[in-house]
């Protein structure tokens, strides 16, 4: 499997915000999705091999109006298992969308970025 996602050494640094695909992004910090199936968007960032990576992941469900206690607890339930192609568990993940759908909308301390969906 090749290595995804692009070097952060490669984009340009405007204060304290990263210039991609023509916006300004605060690192690991979502904001509302371009894409019209999706609630929110982050540029995501990881080690790998020692360099440190961005992506942008889209996540959390348009279809999903909102999360209840009993719907936040039943997604926690059943994505904690997920794995991707490598066998890792994708809720540690910070390049899967489980990981911040789980970190977002369904932490129980997470309420606020509710309303900016």
């Amino acid at each position: 499997m090749g290595i995804k996602g692009i070097k952060l050494a490669t984009l340009k640094l405007k204060g304290h915000k990263y210039l991609y695909r023509g916006k300004l992004w605060i690192l690991d910090k979502p904001v509302k999705s371009t894409s019209k199936n999706k609630k929110m968007m982050v540029l995501a960032t990881k080690m790998v091999n020692g360099t440190k990576r961005v992506r942008l992941i889209h996540f959390g469900s348009k279809k999903t109006k909102s999360y209840s206690k009993k719907a936040k607890e039943s997604y926690l339930k059943r994505s904690e298992g997920i794995r991707n192609k490598l066998g890792r568990l994708t809720k540690h993940d910070s390049w899967s969308a489980n990981h911040w759908t789980r970190k977002i909308f369904c932490h129980k301390d997470k309420d606020q970025y509710e309303k900016a969906a």
